[in-house]
């Protein structure tokens, strides 16, 4: 029978060293701020993308011990109506890079391969949400994985990048940033 809530530790021992916890972060915001319009989107094309798509600065630290490559996926579940949008799929990213400064991944980059956003991007398109919906929640991923760096093609969608990320992940971190427009 097992106790609930009981420690199994002998009174008087010290407990096992913490491991340090594979984390997502931003310089420049906390988990749940709200994105500034800079951060949005710019489309010509789309009236609802009115923003300078200055990608926001990420940083992530204790990555998993036997990390190969990381990737980061930006999501709206709540984007076109419910159906999802995809902001940015980047992977073959190398351990040792440990973020991304403010706008850096609002173009293609060596440091990473693109995968391919709802608009077909290899890199960070901002929100674009269209009025009056509330704010939309972007959720920024940082995936921890045994893959080694250059064995994936460049131009996954997010649902073919996990597919051959699954069984590989060796831990993941989230952030979620909110945007809405009135």
């Amino acid at each position: 029978m097992a106790t609930i809530g009981c420690s199994s530790m002998r009174p008087g021992a010290s407990s096992p060293p913490a491991v340090p916890v594979f984390t997502l972060s931003s310089p420049e915001f906390k988990d749940g701020d709200s994105l500034d319009q800079r951060h949005a989107g710019n489309v010509s094309t789309n009236p609802n993308c009115v923003g300078s798509n200055i990608s926001p600065p990420l940083a992530w630290t204790n990555v998993p011990q036997g990390t190969k490559s990381l990737a980061v996926l930006v999501h709206d579940q709540a984007g076109r109506g419910g159906l999802g949008v995809t902001h940015w799929v980047a992977y073959d990213i190398r351990p040792s890079i440990t973020g991304f400064g403010a706008s850096e991944v609002s173009q293609p980059s060596p440091k990473y391969v693109g995968g391919k956003s709802t608009l077909n991007l290899p890199s960070y398109m901002g929100p674009c949400p269209t009025p009056n919906t509330g704010h939309h929640h972007y959720v920024f991923t940082v995936i921890a994985t045994d893959v080694e760096p250059g064995t994936l093609p460049g131009g996954l969608t997010i649902a073919e990048l996990l597919g051959r990320l699954d069984g590989h992940s060796k831990g993941a971190s989230s952030i979620v940033l909110r945007y809405g427009r009135p």
